[in-house]
């Protein structure tokens, strides 16, 4: 049974996965239809990733009063409703409408997990759940490319999303006594008292939380600036075309995919701190080679080497959460970190931006790095909060 409930917890974070390329694989048939700037896509994104941070941060109070069983497939259920919504609006008003509830259910569902299996599984488990994210990710640009090739419109995309999202309500619904079977929600403290939902400002006054949000803002910051600016560092600085520099720049997520499946493999033999700083170094590795005046292949393989390295960071920050705040703490720390997270995947990318517009795209590098080494310095930091509570 329990084996049973960890297949229905990848499946949910395949399906997390599924909607979050889609915005960016249909937008050049969208932004037509709706005859709207072609910068409009910023707008859709930035509701959907207010959505998720409220969300994220009434994880907490959710989770403790419904369960995460519940919250789950009341999320997914949500996110089908969005996705079923996108497909048949023809209004970009009432696309952000729907945006809404797209958002606040990812967010859920996102933090409940995370925090679910860092609780009851293995670090591995935790590696392989945001593999399964991966793959959802890469898979869902083919479902609506599936869609476009066959003449259909960008809409029956997302309404076939849709469809898989409300099939796995389904199961979700139906697995709902595993979750029960599975044990607690940590709704506890140590001394046996029923812990009470924790207020944000209670949460950053914890000794160390202020330093792994910095933590995890840096990374998600890195990962989505990476990301998104790749193509552009590899076509406008380093000559590629911008056809081969689109080839190249996926090479990154792959690295991410196939890091964090092998990762899975890694903490058998590796603390998730061993992990994260392994993670870090390999980074370090990728952005000095970017930085470097070499040719060939070497910035294709400065960004995989950067995909590799950011494989175990988020996933192994999220499962050592509980070790280090405690088990009665954990939700409601994971849930402001999903919250920074979000906030730092908004905020830096266009940030960098502004940096590659007004000085030079040749900069990827040197803003990477920055981002990185504050990384770093926060999770040592939290790391000695950690020790000198415990002393």
């Amino acid at each position: 049974m329990l084996h049973l409930l960890l297949a229905v917890i990848y499946l949910s974070f395949i399906s997390l996965g599924l909607p979050d390329s889609l915005l960016g694989s249909a937008w050049p048939s969208m932004y037509v239809e709706f005859d709207v700037p072609i910068s409009c896509a910023g707008i859709i994104a930035m509701v959907i990733s207010a959505g998720t941070v409220i969300s994220s941060l009434q994880s907490d109070r959710l989770t403790r009063r419904f369960g995460t069983g519940v919250v789950t497939t009341v999320s997914v259920a949500m996110t089908a409703l969005a996705l079923f919504g996108f497909s048949v609006t023809h209004s970009f008003p009432l696309l952000c409408l729907w945006a809404i509830p797209y958002g606040l259910g990812a967010g859920s569902v996102d933090a409940a997990l995370n925090n679910y299996v860092a609780l009851h599984y293995a670090s591995r488990h935790m590696s392989w759940l945001h593999c399964m994210w991966g793959v959802g990710a890469s898979i869902g640009p083919y479902i609506m490319g599936f869609a476009l090739t066959r003449g259909q419109a960008w809409n029956m995309g997302y309404r076939y999303i849709a469809l898989i999202q409300t099939v796995l309500t389904a199961i979700l619904f139906f697995s709902l006594p595993l979750w029960k079977k599975r044990g607690g929600e940590a709704s506890e403290t140590s001394d046996g008292k029923a812990a009470k939902a924790l207020t944000l400002r209670q949460i950053i006054a914890i000794p160390g939380a202020k330093a792994v949000l910095i933590t995890f803002f840096c990374y998600c910051a890195l990962e989505q600036t990476a990301g998104l600016w790749a193509s552009s560092y590899l076509a406008l600085f380093k000559g590629y075309t911008a056809e081969t520099a689109a080839e190249y720049a996926a090479l990154f997520y792959i690295g991410i995919t196939v890091g964090r499946a092998l990762s899975g493999f890694l903490t058998l033999k590796l603390s998730d701190v061993q992990m994260i700083r392994l993670g870090a170094a390999v980074i370090l590795l990728g952005i000095v080679i970017l930085l470097l005046p070499l040719g060939g292949y070497a910035a294709p393989s400065g960004l995989v080497l950067i995909g590799f390295g950011c494989a175990p960071i988020y996933p192994c920050v999220i499962h050592s959460t509980p070790a280090h705040f405690g088990t009665d703490k954990s939700q409601a720390v994971i849930g402001v970190q999903m919250a920074f997270a979000y906030v730092g995947t908004s905020l830096m990318p266009p940030l960098f931006g502004l940096i590659a517009n007004h000085i030079h795209v040749a900069l990827l590098p040197v803003y990477l790095l920055i981002l990185l080494l504050v990384m770093a310095a926060m999770h040592e930091k939290l790391l000695h909060s950690v020790k000198n509570k415990a002393n």
